[in-house]
């Protein structure tokens, strides 16, 4: 009797060191996802402190985002953007189009036709080329891309908007094929085996069936590549020439926003107009920033409640 007495008093303290411990799982899994908005909210607060207030008073907007002259530093100083809006337009867009191609084909390779080991050492590699640094992928556009474009283009400079979108391209591809292969997975394996009952080939399974089912996990995964290609700072620097100017063609240098930023941040007087114009650059990346990213959440909802009802 006794002995069941001790059991059941060892089962009781069981049961609650582990419901001690599932509080304090709760707690510090809380205090994660807080935190996360808490940092968001008080980097916006910030950027917003330093910036907002001039953007809105002192700065003349229309200037600011129709001027393609960018000279803060000058006599008469202008604050326009546009150039600088531009060049990371390009650079961004060059880059999606380099890839888009290739990290939706390695997507598809990945998740469609890699098996077993093939398919676990090509989706560690692709992880791999995610975490090179930024600066390395710099240093290869200033390196390597810069010769290579003077040699085979005969351009005078090869820090241009090709170098900067080929890096940028290289540095997005990862990230876009984790999300599309994501995508291509979360297609309910009862389509393909339905589409193949019918005497569909795989080719058209794949182009039929498969992708237009993740069709919106694919824009999303996109969607944040333009996002990444937006926020990037250290690679654009080094591989676009960071020249002030309106690109006419792939071999012009531009200059991007975040290298602005980044550049000149730590040469200003606290509180000048410099300064102050440099957190509203800041404060129209982040919108910018915040609305790509906000399309893509919204796509991927609309995926994710669309293959809800399709299953």
């Amino acid at each position: 009797m006794s002995k069941s007495i001790v059991s059941t008093e060892v089962a009781a303290n069981a049961r609650g060191s582990a419901w001690w411990i599932d509080q304090v799982a709760r707690i510090l899994v809380l205090l994660g996802g807080i935190s996360a908005i808490v940092f968001v909210l008080a980097i916006f607060g910030f950027v917003a402190k330093e910036g907002l207030g001039y953007m809105l008073g002192d700065l003349d907007l229309v200037e600011f985002f129709t001027s393609p002259e960018w000279r803060p530093t000058a006599m008469e100083p202008n604050h326009g953007i546009l150039a600088l809006l531009v060049g990371t337009a390009s650079v961004t867009g060059l880059a999606m189009l380099i890839a888009v191609p290739f990290s939706i084909g390695a997507a598809i390779f990945i998740g469609e036709f890699a098996t077993g080991k093939t398919r676990e050492i090509l989706k560690v590699l692709v992880e791999l080329l995610a975490a090179i640094p930024s600066v390395v992928w710099g240093f290869i556009g200033l390196s390597i891309m810069n010769p290579l474009i003077i040699e085979v283009f005969d351009v005078p400079v090869g820090l241009n908007v090709l170098n900067a979108g080929v890096i940028l391209g290289l540095m997005a591809a990862p990230i876009m094929t984790t999300i599309a292969e994501d995508a291509l997975k979360a297609v309910p394996d009862g389509y393909r085996e339905a589409a193949e009952a019918l005497g569909a080939t795989r080719w058209q399974v794949i182009f039929k069936v498969v992708l237009p089912s993740a069709k919106k996990g694919l824009v999303a995964a996109v969607l944040l590549g333009v996002g990444r290609g937006f926020g990037e700072t250290m690679a654009v620097l080094m591989a676009t020439g960071h020249s002030v100017n309106l690109p006419t063609s792939p071999f012009d240098s531009v200059r991007a926003m975040t290298a602005t930023i980044a550049a000149e941040l730590g040469e200003t007087a606290h509180g000048s107009d410099h300064y102050k114009v440099l957190f509203a650059i800041g404060i129209t990346l982040f919108f910018i920033t915040f609305v790509i990213n906000m399309a893509a959440d919204i796509f991927v909802r609309g995926g994710l409640k669309m293959s809800g009802k399709n299953s």
